[in-house]
C-alpha cells in the first residue's frame, strides 16, 4: 500500500508539474510583448541561443544525424558532489582552458530538462532523496539515496518509479543500476548489500536478492550479460558473484557462485561484454566474456561454457588513489570486427583486442596505448574509433584511439557530478572495508556516467546531462558562429581529404563526399569574403588596412586552389574584392608566391593586365619578373610585356618572353652585348649591374648551347639543334653591325669579360658535341677563333692566355680528341710564361704554367727546354712537378728549401718520401744525404718539426747531427725536442747512445737552462750518476748536486753541499750592513732572501726524508749545525726563518736538548732571551692543549660508554608479551606450567616458538651445525618474512662505528619449573633495528668513539709537526663536545 502511494504521490507531483507549464500566462502581468507571429515548436529548437533540445535514444551504434540538433552550445566547467558523502559535497578543481583549433567542438553537450526538473521535483515534494546512480538503454533509470528508481522514456516524461522509502529505509540507496539488453528488466543493487529485480513493462518486483554475496557489504557493480538470465555483480568486499535466475513452476529463484573472491585482491571494476543487435551473432558472444578490474591487475574470464581466465594483465606503475576503468567495444580492423577492452588506472590507456581462433581459443592481442597527462576516473567508447573520458580535475576529454590526439576538452564543473565514495567506503553497513579500497573510492564514479549507442550521460547532484558528437556541419557552423572563418575551412578540407576525427553524418563514397565538402567550403569562401569586406576598418592607415586583407586574401587563393576552383578564385571573389583598392592591391601582390611555386601557372588575360599595370605603378619589377617567367606564356600579352620588360631592363623575362613566345633565342643575345660590349671596347671597368648582366648572358648562351631553357625548363626538343647552329653562328660573326675594327668581337668580348668562365662554358658545350659532326666543325672552328683573338695579342694577361692553353691542353688529352692545334703555339706560349726579364706576375705566371703541365700539356712541350727555362725563371714549382716524375726527390728538396714560399713544407715532403715504401733504397738513401746536408739549415728554420724529423726517420743518424751543430743554445734545444719528442713516439724504447746524450743534455742544460736541472734529474733515469754529479760541481748547482748525492746515498755529502750553499747565501744576505737604504737594495735583499729560504726548505726536507735512517746524536748533530748556521747572523730578517728550523726540529729532537743547545749557545750567553721568548711560551700553549684535549676525550667516551649500557640494560631487562598462546611453527598451545624439559622463546617482535621445533627448524634450512651455546636465536617468521620481500636477513655484527647498543647480550631467565638458569642471547628483530636506526639519526654523522678511533689510526704512525699548530690537519674538523641526545622513555 505505501508502495503504491509514493508512486502515486511522485506521478502526481510530475503531473502537477507538467500541468503548470502548460497554464495560461497573463501577458499583462509578466509584461510580455505581442507579437505578429508565434514562433513555432521548430523554430524555438533551432534558435542558435537556446541550448536544450530533447533527448534521444539511438537504436544503433552509429549515430542518425537527423537527430543532432546543430544549434547547441559548448559546455562550461563543473564541479562535483557525492550525493551521501558530505566530505565530497563540494569539491574545488582548477580551471584548464584550452582550443580547439584544429578539430572545432566535437562533442554537443546538453543539459536534459526534463529529467533534471523532476530529480529536484521529487526530492523536494516526495523526499525520494538524491540521485546516486544512472543508467541507459532504451529508457533512462536515476536511482536515489533513499532507494527509489525513477524510470524515464525517449521523452524525458516520468514512466514508473520503483520501490517505496520504506524499502529504502531496510536497504539503503541504490549503489548500482543494469538494464538488460531487451530494456524489459532492471537490476537494482543497494548500499546494504540487497539486489532486486524490476519489470519495466509494468512496473512489478519481480526478485529480492538478499543471500548472493557475504551479508555487511555494498553491492557497487550489478551487470546483466547478454544471457537475460544472467548476470555478474560486485561488492564493497573486493568479491565478485555470478547471478543465474530460474524459473520452476512458477517459481523464481537465484543461485549465486562467487567467481572472484577479495581476500585474493578486492575488484573494484566489472564490466561484461555485451554485444550490439548488429553484433548479437558475432562467436565471440558465445562465452559470456567478463572483465575485471583488481587494485593491482586485469582479468579476463569466460563465464559460457565453463568458467575460465583468458588472460591477466597486472598494472603499470600509478597513484594508489587512481580509479581503475574498463570499457569494452566492437572495432572493425581489416575488414573484421572484434571486441576491443580500453582499461586503464592512472594516466595510461591500455587497449586489447580479444579475438577467436578457428579452434575455438581466445587469443589476446595488445595494441598500442595512449599516455596522457591526467588521472583518469572515468572511461567509455563513443564509438569505435573514438573514447570519451573524464580526469580527475572533471575534465571530459574526447580521445582518438588511431591517432592518439585529444580532440576536445570541456569542463564539468557546473555539472556536480556525483561520486560513489559513500558506496566504496559501504557507511551503510559500518564501513568494514580495506584502506585501498576506501581510498580507490575517493574518486570513484562509476554509476554517475552510462554510455549507449555512442551517447554519454552523466548524472549530476541536481540534473542530468547528456554528450554526443556534433556532426560533420555542426562542427563547422559552430565555428562559423564565432566568425573563426579559417579554422572552419582547415575543418572543412580535413573532411574533404578524410582526416578529419570522429566524424557523423558524411557519406562514405568519396565522391559524393567531396562534392558534398566543396559545395560547403565555397560557402564558407564567399562568407568569409563578406565578412572582410564588412569589417575592413573604413578609415585609418592603409597598413592597417593592408594588414586585414593580408589575413584574408591568401587563405581564400590557398583553398580555391586546393579545390582546383580557380573559376570561383579569378571571377566571383576577385569580383567582390575590387569594391576595394587596397584588397585587390594585396590580392595582385599575394598571387606572387603561388606563382613563384608552380601552384598558379595561368592567369586570364584581365587578371595579368591588372597584374601589370599594378606591379608597373608600384615599382615591383623584379616581382613581376620572377612571375612573368613561370607563368603559360599564352597567357601574356605579348606586346604589353615586351614593352614593359625593355622600358625597366627585365632581361629574364624578356629572354623568356621572346624563346617561349616568338622562339627568337637571337635578339635577347644582341640585347646584353650591347649592354656590355661598349664599356669592355673603351677599357672602362664594368658596373655591378652590367657585370650581372655579363653573368647573365654567359649563363644564357650555356643554356642554348645546351638544350635547356632560360631561366628555367628545356627547349623543345625539335628546337634542340636549330638553337646551337643560331648561337654558334652568331658568336663567331667575323664582324657586327657596330662601328668596331676587331675581328670576331663577340669573341674578344666574352674573352674580356670573363675568360676563365666563357672557356668553361664552350668545355660544357664540347662534352655534348660527341659523335655530331656539323658541332665537331664548329668545335675546330671556335678553338682557331680562341687562337687567332688571344695568341699575341698584348690585351689579354699572361692568366688569361695560361687559361686557354689549359683548356685546349683537356681538350686535346681526352681519348676520342679530334682537335688540331699547332705545336708552335704551345712553346710560343712557354717563351712567354718562362721570360726571366719580366719580374711581374711571376707566381701568376708559374700557376698558370703548373696547371697546364697538369692537365696533360707536358706532352705538348720539349722537357729540357722546359726544365731549363724553369730554372732560369726560378719557377720552383714547375722544377719539383718535373724532378718527381723523373724521380729525382733529393733535387726536388733542393726546389723546397730554395722557394720561400714553401720552405716550410719541406718537413712534411720529406716524411711522406721516407715513409713511402714504393721508393727504392737508392732513392732513400739519396734522400737521406740530401736531408743530412742540409740538417744545419732545416734545425735552424723549424728545430721543434727538425727534431721530429729526426726522431721518425734519422735517429741512427743523431749523434752525427749533434756534432755538426754549433755548440750553442741552438745545440741545446735541438737535443732537448728531440728527447722530447723521441718520448712520445717511443715511450719506454732506449735511445742509440742514450747515456752519453743525456750526459752532453746534461751539460748544456747546466749552461743554458738551470732552472730545467733539477726536474730534469728527478724525471730522468738515463744519465750516469758520478758523470752528472761532475758536470754540476763543475757549474756549482748545489741543489741539484746535493740531490744527486742523496739519490747517491750520501746524506751527510747533500747535507753539506746544501749548507754551504746556505751560507753563501746568508754571506751575501749580511755582506754589507749599509744595504737597504734605496728601492733597489731592498729588491736585491728580498731576492737573496728568498733564495735562503729555498735552500732552507731544501735542507730541512732533506732531514726529515733521512732522519729515519740516522741515531739521535747523528740527528742532533744536524739539526743543530742548521740551526747555528741561522742563528749566527743574528738578523731580525731570519726570525721566522729560525723559527722554522725549530717547529721542524722539534719531531725529531727532544725539546730539554733543543732549549739545552740553545741556552748554551754563545749567541745567548749574555742573558738575551727576548728571541726565544716566542719558543718556550709555544710550548707552554701546546702543553696546555693537549692536556685539555685528553681530558675531554676521557670524559667523553666515559660518559658515551654510560648512556649506551644503561639503555640496552633498560632494553633488555623489559618484559615481553606474546602474541599468541601458540607455537608459531608447530601450532601447539604452550603450557603455563610446563615441564623442565619444554623451554620456550620469546622473541621482542612478540612471537613465541618452542626451542625443539626451532632448533629443527634451523637444522632444516642448514643452520644446525652450531651447539646450543653458540646458537644464534632469531625468529623465524620475522626472518621469513624478510626473505621472501628479497632481504637476507642476518645478524648485526660489531664494527668500528657501531655504537654499543648493537652488539648482543645474553639475559638470564629462570625457569619456573627446574629453577635453572638458562642464557639466550638477545638479538634486535627488525622492528627493533629499524627504531634503533632512527635513534642513530639524532647524531649528524659517526659517533665519538668512531670519530677519535678514525683520529687515531690516522695519526698512529705520526707525530705533531709543530710546536704551536698542533691542531689536526683536516680544516674541516670540528670536534662535537655536545653531550648524546636523551631517549625518551
Amino acid at each position: 500500500m505505501s508502495e503504491s502511494l509514493d508512486a502515486c504521490s511522485l506521478l502526481s507531483s510530475s503531473s502537477q508539474l507538467d500541468l503548470m507549464e502548460e497554464e495560461v500566462i497573463d501577458d499583462k502581468e509578466f509584461d510580455i510583448p505581442q507579437v505578429d507571429t508565434p514562433p513555432t515548436l521548430e523554430s524555438i529548437l533551432n534558435e542558435l541561443e537556446d541550448e536544450e533540445e530533447p533527448f534521444v535514444l539511438e537504436d544503433t551504434c552509429v549515430m542518425n544525424a537527423e537527430n543532432i540538433d546543430a544549434r547547441s552550445c559548448d559546455s562550461a566547467s563543473l564541479a562535483s558532489s557525492d550525493s551521501g558523502d558530505p566530505a565530497h559535497f563540494k569539491r574545488k578543481k582548477k580551471a584548464v582552458e584550452l582550443k580547439a583549433a584544429v578539430h572545432g567542438s566535437v562533442l554537443r553537450h546538453s543539459m536534459l530538462q526534463g529529467i533534471s526538473a523532476q530529480i529536484v521535483s521529487a526530492a523536494d515534494k516526495v523526499d525520494a532523496g538524491l540521485p546516486t546512480a544512472i543508467t541507459v538503454a532504451g529508457v533512462i533509470v536515476v536511482g536515489t539515496s533513499h532507494g527509489l528508481a525513477l524510470v524515464f522514456d525517449n521523452n524525458q516524461a516520468l514512466r514508473l518509479c520503483l520501490g517505496t522509502k520504506t524499502t529504502g529505509a531496510e536497504f539503503g540507496a541504490i549503489s548500482a543500476l543494469s538494464i538488460n539488453n531487451d530494456c524489459s528488466r532492471l537490476l537494482c543493487g543497494f548500499a546494504k548489500g540487497q539486489i532486486t529485480m524490476w519489470d519495466l513493462a509494468n512496473g512489478k518486483l519481480l526478485r529480492t536478492i538478499t543471500d548472493a554475496h557475504p551479508p555487511g557489504t555494498a553491492i557497487l557493480h550489478v551487470k546483466f550479460t547478454d544471457d537475460p538470465t544472467l548476470a555478474v555483480c560486485s561488492d564493497s568486499g573486493g568479491s565478485v558473484f555470478e547471478l543465474a535466475f530460474r524459473r520452476v513452476m512458477g517459481m523464481r529463484s537465484c543461485d549465486s557462485r562467487c567467481l572472484f573472491s577479495g581476500s585474493k585482491g578486492e575488484v573494484c571494476c566489472i564490466e561484461p561484454l555485451r554485444a550490439y543487435p548488429d553484433f548479437s551473432d558475432h562467436p565471440i558472444t558465445h562465452y559470456s566474456l567478463l572483465a575485471l578490474a583488481s587494485l593491482t591487475k586485469i582479468l579476463v574470464i569466460g563465464l559460457k561454457p565453463s568458467l575460465k581466465v583468458w588472460m591477466t594483465f597486472p598494472y603499470s606503475k600509478s597513484d594508489p588513489s587512481s580509479v581503475p576503468q574498463l570499457a569494452w567495444q566492437f572495432v572493425s580492423v581489416q575488414m573484421a570486427v572484434n571486441p576491443f577492452l580500453a582499461f586503464c588506472k592512472g594516466d595510461t590507456i591500455h587497449f586489447l583486442m580479444i579475438k577467436r581462433e578457428e579452434m575455438g581459443a581466445i587469443h589476446v592481442i595488445k595494441q598500442r596505448r595512449i599516455h596522457l597527462s591526467c588521472d583518469i576516473i572515468s572511461l567509455n567508447w563513443i564509438n569505435g574509433r573514438t573514447l570519451v573520458l573524464i580526469d580527475s580535475h572533471e575534465k571530459l576529454q574526447v580521445v582518438d584511439r588511431p591517432s592518439q590526439e585529444i580532440l576536445d576538452i570541456l569542463d564539468l564543473e557546473q555539472v556536480q557530478l556525483v561520486y560513489n565514495s559513500r558506496h566504496f567506503k559501504s557507511l551503510a553497513t559500518g564501513g568494514n572495508v580495506s584502506q585501498a579500497l576506501a581510498l580507490v573510492g575517493e574518486k570513484a564514479c562509476y554509476q554517475s556516467i552510462a554510455s549507449y549507442a555512442g551517447q554519454i550521460v552523466c548524472l549530476g547532484t541536481k540534473s542530468a546531462h547528456s554528450m554526443t558528437l556534433r556532426t560533420w556541419r555542426e562542427r563547422i557552423d559552430c565555428l562559423l558562429k564565432q566568425e573563426h572563418f579559417v579554422e572552419a575551412l582547415s575543418l572543412a578540407w580535413s573532411f574533404h581529404e578524410r582526416t578529419a576525427k570522429a566524424v557523423v553524418g558524411l557519406c562514405v563514397d568519396p565522391l559524393k563526399r567531396k562534392g558534398i565538402v566543396g559545395d560547403k567550403m565555397v560557402e564558407i569562401l564567399f562568407q568569409f569574403v563578406d565578412h572582410a569586406m564588412k569589417r575592413c576598418p573604413e578609415q585609418g592607415r592603409i597598413q592597417v588596412m593592408e594588414q586585414h586583407f593580408h589575413d584574408v586574401i591568401p587563405i581564400l587563393i590557398d583553398f580555391c586552389l586546393l579545390l582546383q576552383r580557380t573559376d570561383l578564385l579569378f571571377d566571383q571573389l576577385y569580383a567582390r574584392l575590387v569594391e576595394n583598392v587596397v584588397a585587390k592591391g594585396v590580392f595582385l601582390e599575394a598571387l606572387e608566391s603561388y606563382i613563384v611555386m608552380d601552384r598558379l601557372g595561368h592567369l586570364p588575360t584581365p587578371i595579368m593586365k591588372d597584374l601589370l599595370a599594378h606591379y608597373h605603378s608600384n615599382g615591383l619589377m623584379d616581382n613581376l619578373e620572377r612571375c612573368i617567367v613561370r607563368l603559360d606564356v599564352t597567357s601574356l600579352d605579348i606586346q604589353q610585356v615586351v614593352q614593359v620588360c625593355w622600358e625597366n631592363q627585365l632581361y629574364d623575362a624578356m629572354i623568356y618572353v621572346f624563346n617561349s613566345g616568338m622562339n627568337d633565342y637571337i635578339t635577347p643575345m644582341e640585347k646584353l652585348f650591347a649592354v656590355i660590349g661598349p664599356p669592355l671596347r673603351e677599357g672602362r671597368s664594368l658596373t655591378a649591374k652590367e657585370v650581372v648582366m655579363g653573368n647573365k648572358l654567359l649563363v644564357y648562351i650555356s643554356c642554348c648551347l645546351a638544350g635547356r631553357a632560360y631561366p628555367l625548363g628545356n627547349i623543345p626538343e625539335d628546337l634542340v639543334v636549330q638553337v646551337k647552329i643560331q648561337v654558334f653562328e652568331y658568336l663567331i660573326l667575323l664582324h657586327t653591325g657596330e662601328s668596331s675594327s676587331d675581328a670576331y668581337p663577340l669573341i674578344h668580348t666574352l674573352l674580356h669579360f670573363d675568360t676563365r668562365e666563357f672557356l668553361n662554358v664552350l668545355a660544357m658545350t664540347f662534352e655534348d658535341f660527341k659523335n655530331d659532326k656539323q658541332a665537331i666543325e664548329y668545335q675546330q672552328r671556335m678553338v682557331d677563333i680562341l687562337l687567332q683573338v688571344m695568341v699575341d695579342n698584348p690585351d689579354f694577361t699572361p692568366s688569361q692566355v695560361g687559361g686557354l692553353f689549359t683548356f685546349l691542353a683537356r681538350q686535346l688529352s681526352k681519348p676520342d680528341n679530334t682537335l688540331f692545334v699547332n705545336r708552335k703555339l704551345f712553346d710560343q706560349v712557354l717563351e712567354f710564361l718562362c721570360r726571366s726579364d719580366d719580374a711581374s706576375r711571376h707566381t701568376e705566371r708559374q700557376q698558370v704554367l703548373l696547371q697546364l703541365l697538369q692537365v696533360g700539356g707536358v706532352v705538348q712541350f720539349d722537357e729540357e727546354k722546359l726544365l731549363t727555362l724553369s730554372q732560369r725563371a726560378k719557377f720552383y714549382q714547375i722544377l719539383e712537378f718535373l724532378y718527381e716524375k723523373k724521380h729525382m726527390y733529393d733535387k726536388t728538396i733542393d726546389c723546397y728549401l730554395k722557394d720561400p714560399l714553401r720552405k716550410g713544407e719541406v718537413f712534411s715532403y720529406i716524411d711522406h718520401l721516407m715513409s713511402m715504401s714504393s721508393h727504392e733504397s737508392e732513392e732513400k738513401q739519396a734522400i737521406k744525404n740530401k736531408t743530412l746536408q742540409h740538417i744545419q739549415e732545416l734545425i735552424m728554420f723549424d728545430t721543434n718539426r727538425s727534431a721530429d724529423l729526426v726522431v721518425c726517420h734519422f735517429a741512427e743518424e743523431v749523434d752525427q747531427i749533434v756534432c755538426l751543430l754549433p755548440d750553442g743554445e741552438l745545440h741545446f734545444k735541438f737535443l732537448s725536442l728531440f728527447m722530447e719528442s723521441w718520448e712520445r713516439h717511443y715511450p719506454g724504447t732506449p735511445l742509440p747512445l742514450e747515456h752519453d746524450l743525456h750526459t752532453h743534455l746534461l751539460d748544456l742544460m747546466c749552461r743554458f737552462a738551470p732552472q730545467q736541472l733539477l726536474s730534469f734529474l728527478q724525471t730522468s733515469q738515463h744519465y750516469r750518476l758520478e758523470e752528472a754529479i761532475q758536470i754540476t760541481e763543475k757549474y756549482h748547482h748545489s741543489e741539484a748536486t746535493g740531490y744527486l748525492l742523496e739519490k747517491k746515498g750520501d746524506f751527510y755529502g747533500a747535507f753539506t753541499v746544501l749548507l754551504e750553499a746556505l751560507k753563501v747565501q746568508l754571506s751575501l744576505l749580511t755582506a754589507d750592513p749599509t744595504r737597504g737604504q734605496n728601492e733597489e737594495d731592498k729588491e736585491n735583499e728580498s731576492i737573496v732572501l728568498k733564495r735562503v729560504e729555498n735552500s732552507l726548505n731544501a735542507l730541512i726536507a732533506l732531514g726529515h726524508r733521512n732522519s729515519q735512517k740516522l741515531q739521535q746524536p747523528q740527528i742532533k748533530e744536524l739539526w743543530f749545525s742548521l740551526l747555528e748556521t741561522l742563528m749566527t747572523p743574528q738578523k731580525q730578517v731570519l726570525k721566522d726563518l729560525t723559527m722554522n728550523v725549530l717547529n721542524s726540529m722539534s719531531s725529531l729532537v727532544s725539546l730539554p736538548a733543543i732549549i739545552q743547545q740553545i741556552l748554551q749557545s754563545p749567541i745567548y750567553q749574555k742573558g738575551q732571551l727576548a728571541e726565544i721568548q716566542v719558543l718556550i711560551l709555544g710550548m707552554l700553549d701546546t702543553f696546555n692543549y693537549e692536556q685539555t684535549l685528553f681530558e675531554t676525550t676521557t670524559s667523553l667516551l666515559n660518559h658515551d660508554l654510560h648512556w649506551s649500557l644503561a639503555h640496552l640494560r633498560t632494553a633488555v631487562t623489559r618484559g615481553l608479551h606474546p602474541r599468541q598462546d601458540y607455537c608459531n611453527i608447530c601450532l601447539q598451545q604452550y603450557k603455563r606450567w610446563q615441564d623442565p624439559s619444554e623451554q620456550i622463546l620469546l622473541f621482542s617482535c612478540g612471537h613465541l616458538y618452542h626451542v625443539q621445533c626451532l632448533q629443527q627448524q634451523n637444522t632444516d634450512c642448514g643452520l644446525g651445525g652450531a651447539s646450543e651455546q653458540q646458537q644464534q636465536w632469531s625468529c623465524y617468521k620475522c626472518s621469513t618474512v624478510h626473505r621472501g620481500r628479497g632481504r637476507q636477513y642476518t645478524i648485526p655484527t660489531r664494527s668500528r662505528s657501531t655504537s654499543l647498543a648493537q652488539t648482543r647480550l645474553s639475559s638470564a631467565r629462570h625457569d619456573e619449573a627446574g629453577r635453572k638458569k638458562v642464557f639466550e642471547e638477545v638479538m634486535l628483530d627488525f622492528p627493533q633495528e629499524q627504531s634503533w636506526n632512527q635513534l642513530r639519526c639524532l647524531y649528524k654523522g659517526p659517533s665519538r668513539l668512531s670519530v677519535l678511533t678514525e683520529l687515531s689510526h690516522c695519526h698512529s704512525n705520526e707525530r705533531a709537526g709543530t710546536l704551536i699548530q698542533a691542531h689536526p690537519a683536516q680544516e674541516s674538523f670540528s670536534l662535537k663536545l655536545s653531550p648524546p641526545p636523551l631517549l625518551e622513555e
